[in-house]
């Protein structure tokens, strides 16, 4: 009897976390330039795809003279000129940071890979940004992982022709096409994002530059921002910080560990996410690319992009975030899509740090030291996080506009206890593939 009751209690706690999911009511997505002065006037865009901004809530990615420089999320009432409304509301403590140096050096050639499986709607629209970039010396190669249909050569070769390249991986896997894109590209960087995202025309240069002015540079990643957010999937997770990592630039430095991040370097998440990243196509080469066991598409669920932050910082390379490097990424949209999503976070995390222990046992000592903060960090990750009103910048990690469900924060750490076999799983499957591929 106890059994039965507690299972109907989870039912109906569930039911209820459905039940206030489903209350959350859309966003606008817009861009609010200030200008170069505050006296210089404002111009105010709506977001990739979005249309212009009316009466409602919105949410605003805030620029100066062209560089982001924060968030924030306001209601435009009836009537009122949303241009006014919102940078009066930028004006407000808390929304502004200061812009990093315009960069001064050129960037240096870049590849952009980008894995795709039978999704040519978004790839278009992910391509034209790329294509759209304004960098002096790029190339664009497309990664079709797994194919069943020829959809994806068809659209490249009737759409895109020479300007972009096309390459076939068969085994399926994020970590795997990554690689099979590492292994053609010809750019001394190496930039990685997904076929869901709309590129900020400035987005591989400011990406690319930092290489140039540091040779002790082995990864940069940027700025994640929604493109939508249309429905409560997409505003429960932005609400809860996304993909953004804010809006101050950082280099992470293995020979100068951070202070404030005692797992490091293990905490990798903190340092980017793989929508967007780019690496020294050399360093990447030569740590040995992305460990084909992990990522999307395996029964890992993720952690490829985590890997190769670690392994690059293990071998005594550095890592910048720059937040003006910015893609607008299309959330996920319903509720199962969180379910799954969370599982797969939970499981990538884990992955990752088995697939970097299995491959470079040496850290072991390390990770083991680190371990006990590490664990009361995952508590953190998958606590249940409560909701605290009205909050202006999604962006920001700290504001909750909206509880997390105990049902997701429940599947992540599913996902966490699974992680390791998932890994274990995955290389089992590849050691099978190769033989297979060798009859």
């Amino acid at each position: 009897m106890g059994r039965m009751a507690g299972t109907a209690r989870a039912r109906q706690e569930t039911e209820r976390e459905i039940a206030d999911f489903l209350s959350i009511g859309p966003m606008q997505v817009a861009e609010l330039d200030l200008g170069a002065a505050r006296d210089g006037g404002a111009t105010l865009r709506p977001g990739p795809g979005s249309p212009p901004v009316t009466a409602g809530e919105v949410f605003v990615l805030v620029r100066r003279a062209g560089r982001p420089v924060g968030t924030l999320t306001g209601r435009v009432p009836e009537g009122a000129d949303p241009v006014a409304v919102l940078t009066e509301l930028a004006g407000e403590p808390g929304t502004e940071a200061v812009p990093g140096p315009v960069p001064a050096a050129a960037p240096p050639s870049a590849s952009v890979v980008v894995a795709t499986r039978e999704r040519v709607g978004r790839l278009a629209r992910a391509l034209d940004s790329l294509l759209a970039q304004d960098h002096p010396d790029f190339e664009v190669v497309v990664v079709d992982n797994a194919p069943v249909t020829g959809a994806t050569r068809e659209l490249i070769e009737r759409e895109y022709g020479e300007r972009v390249r096309y390459v076939r991986e068969p085994v399926p896997g994020l970590a795997v096409a990554h690689n099979r894109g590492l292994g053609v590209v010809r750019g001394e960087v190496t930039a990685f994002t997904d076929d869901d995202v709309v590129a900020d025309p400035r987005w591989l240069a400011e990406l690319t530059t930092p290489f140039a002015a540091d040779p002790g540079l082995g990864c940069a990643t940027g700025l994640i921002l929604p493109a939508r957010l249309r429905t409560p999937a997409q505003v429960l997770l932005e609400s809860h910080g996304g993909f953004a990592k804010g809006f101050t630039a950082r280099t992470y430095d293995p020979a100068d560990p951070p202070a404030d991040e005692p797992l490091f370097p293990f905490t990798a998440g903190r340092f980017g996410s793989g929508a967007g990243m780019a690496f020294r196509t050399a360093v990447l080469r030569e740590v040995g690319g992305f460990d084909p066991a992990t990522g999307a598409g395996t029964p890992a669920r993720g952690g490829d992009d985590l890997y190769g932050f670690v392994r690059v910082l293990a071998h005594g390379h550095r890592l910048h975030y720059t937040p003006s490097a910015l893609v607008w990424h299309h959330h996920r949209e319903t509720w199962r899509d969180l379910e799954t999503q969370a599982f797969g976070y939970g499981a990538g995390l884990t992955a990752y740090l088995t697939a970097v222990l299995v491959n470079r046992p040496a850290l072991l000592p390390a990770f083991l030291a680190r371990l006990p903060g590490g664990l009361a960090r995952a508590r953190a990750l998958t606590a249940v996080r409560a909701g605290r009103g009205a909050a202006r910048v999604p962006g920001g990690h700290d504001a909750r506009t909206h509880p997390w469900p105990r049902r997701l924060s429940r599947l992540q750490r599913r996902g966490m206890l699974y992680g390791p076999l998932g890994y274990l799983r995955a290389r089992r499957a590849l050691r099978t593939a190769g033989r297979e591929d060798e009859r």
